[in-house]
């Protein structure tokens, strides 16, 4: 179960008891013993709990026993439809992989930095908030919300973390109001357009090659 954690990718109980092949609650009890000595991390999602590894250090040593003891592990393939799976809404903000991209690009341009209320919380840099406001983003507007400014919210199709919360929101908001997206009327799918792609690109550096596309 750790080893098919290290492709950085979430997986439910369920699923590690597959990849395992134990029984739900047999994958259940020794989730409990590796989330209480830290080797992995529990997200929460609606009714559903998503594991992922402990962090870089339990990932080190997985690989070095790799080392001395060979082995493989599987990759993680997502069975979403790919309609859903390149763009969509997550409730008010940006999910799919369109989306993790994105939230990648924040995170290692230094957009977005650890905030201290919690291990998924994110804040603003000073970098941050002037790209928002390059896009039209009121950020003193954001952080007066009566919600979480940004946090790390795990996309069920990818298991890697999107942008949610007041800046995710805004993003969403910009990006159908330039039209660098459309939605559908009666589908939670996006589609990035032409002019997306290249907003996108050329703002922050993130392409989409596998993405929906149109004009």
């Amino acid at each position: 179960m750790l080893y098919s954690l290290l492709d950085g990718h979430a997986r439910t109980s369920t699923e590690l008891a597959v990849i395992a092949g134990v029984s739900p609650s047999t994958a259940s009890v020794h989730l409990q013993r590796l989330a209480a000595e830290r080797l992995v991390g529990v997200a929460r999602q609606g009714r559903h709990r998503y594991f992922s590894l402990g962090g870089p250090a339990v990932a080190r040593v997985l690989e070095n026993l790799s080392v001395l003891a060979g082995g493989t592990r599987p990759d993680f393939v997502p069975n979403t439809p790919n309609r859903l799976r390149a763009a969509r809404t997550c409730y008010d903000h940006m999910a799919g992989t369109v989306a993790v991209r994105l939230h990648d690009r924040f995170v290692s341009a230094g957009y977005l930095v650890r905030a201290p209320e919690g291990d998924d919380a994110y804040d603003l840099s000073a970098r941050g908030s002037a790209a928002l406001a390059k896009l039209g983003v009121d950020v003193t507007d954001l952080r007066e919300m009566r919600r979480r400014l940004a946090y790390a919210c795990l996309d069920w199709s990818e298991r890697r973390p999107h942008i949610g919360g007041a800046v995710g929101a805004a993003l969403l908001s910009v990006a159908l109001r330039k039209r660098w997206a459309t939605q559908d009327s009666d589908a939670r799918a996006l589609t990035i357009t032409v002019a997306g792609r290249r907003e996108l690109r050329e703002r922050f550096g993130v392409t989409f090659e596998n993405a929906t596309r149109s004009n």
